[in-house]
């Protein structure tokens, strides 16, 4: 007679959460080597090779797992689901913008500011409560972000700033938008984002005359990227972030800042610059110390990835 094995507790259940989630971080820095492995591209046709090879893993990924269509998931999510993509669309692209003309550990770094505007969008838009640590969380970033775009006046490095931030807002908008669908899946949202970056891109493509031919080089890097960087670390995350508190999702988070400069450093040589470490510094602090503080709260019902 065979024995049932009993499901996995509550302490497993967190520990592979944990280890999906820290995988995910460790993924999803690695755009910066990517888009410094890229010879002639420029943003528009990265993210357009990039968003293909996004659509179509997704979409296999999606009907695996669910056995339906991703279009049928997201008619169920509506307009929520429109907002996220074309969300997703402008942080990918400030993404790629502000890592090809700053440098990495200064965009990575930026772009973990996302949390604290989520936190600013969701009190606006869906009046969820911010804590007093969040808010002085806020303000200590607010510093270090000044201390790393202080030594960037008028050039193309403070427009990748720029951008960087611009992206950070994408992705705050995007988590805004799955917690305004109610919505604890984040895949259908990404693939229809996939699909909204190829016709953005390629008409921009066209528009600028940009050919859409690249070499087999840049686009292979592209592609790979759209399945290994961003669609491997969405899967992953999606399961880990089922069983983990969001302070503790915020902690984990911080793998992605830490390790992207750390891969450019070790493949390709990059440094940071004195500006950029202080800065980053604050900013850590304030990602930490805001995530620390909230840990022990009772995480609230998940209804969002």
């Amino acid at each position: 007679m065979p024995v049932a094995h009993p499901p996995c507790s509550t302490a497993e259940s967190h520990k592979y959460g944990v280890l999906f989630v820290f995988a995910a971080g460790v993924l999803w820095p690695t755009v910066g080597l990517g888009i410094h492995l890229i010879e002639e591209a420029v943003v528009w046709q990265i993210l357009l090779y990039r968003s293909i090879s996004l659509s179509l893993f997704l979409y296999i990924v999606i009907r695996v797992r669910s056995g339906e269509s991703p279009f049928a998931q997201i008619r169920r999510i509506g307009f929520p689901a429109v907002i996220a993509g074309l969300s997703l669309v402008a942080a990918y692209s400030g993404g790629i913008y502000s890592i090809q003309t700053t440098s990495v550990a200064n965009a990575m770094l930026l772009f973990a500011t996302a949390p604290f505007m989520a936190a600013i969008l969701g009190r606006i838009a869906l009046c969820e409560s911010v804590r007093v640590a969040t808010w002085i969380a806020i303000a200590v970033a607010i510093g270090g972000i000044a201390i790393m775009v202080a030594d960037k006046s008028g050039g193309v490095a403070l427009k990748g700033s720029l951008a960087a931030l611009g992206s950070a807002f994408g992705f705050a908008v995007f988590t805004v938008a799955l917690r305004w669908g109610r919505t604890g899946e984040m895949l259908p949202a990404a693939f229809l984002s996939g699909l909204f970056a190829i016709i953005i891109t390629f008409g921009t493509c066209q528009f600028l005359g940009l050919s859409v031919a690249l070499s087999v080089h840049d686009g292979g890097v592209a592609m790979g990227m759209g399945i290994f960087q961003v669609g491997a670390g969405l899967i992953l995350y999606t399961l880990g972030s089922r069983s983990l508190p969001a302070a503790e999702l915020a902690l984990l988070s911080l793998a992605e800042v830490l390790l992207a400069p750390v891969w450019v450093w070790f493949f390709l040589g990059e440094t940071a610059s004195p500006n950029t470490l202080i800065g980053g510094a604050l900013l850590l602090a304030a990602i930490a110390g805001n995530a620390l503080s909230g840990k022990r709260r009772k995480p609230p019902p998940i209804t969002t990835p």
